[in-house]
């Protein structure tokens, strides 16, 4: 997996490529926990990601409930394989989905 840290101001965007699985989700872990610290906005593009198992899923989780204390959290360009995953766990319920 490929993952475009991309920075302005208080917003940060990562963008995802690949599968996000049990060998990849640590180092987005990681990369999420590194540079969320004074983030307002996290944007989270998934146009390129290709898969989620559920070791992916519980890293947006993580991520989303790091973002509900400091500030907002969103996921955008959801391809239909991935928009499956999320409605059929109910993460389409938890996340901000754009």
């Amino acid at each position: 997996m490929t993952i475009n840290k991309t920075q302005n101001g208080s917003t940060l965007t990562l963008s995802l490529e690949g599968r996000l699985d049990t060998v990849t989700s640590p180092e987005l872990e990681k990369v999420i926990s590194y540079s969320i610290e004074g983030v307002k906005e996290l944007i989270i593009d998934l146009e390129k990601l290709d898969y989620i198992s559920s070791a992916g899923l519980r890293v947006l989780l993580s991520a989303q409930k790091k973002m509900n204390v400091q500030g907002t959290m969103k996921v955008v360009h959801v391809n239909e394989v991935v928009s499956e995953v999320f409605d059929i766990t109910g993460f389409c319920d938890i996340l901000t989905i754009e």
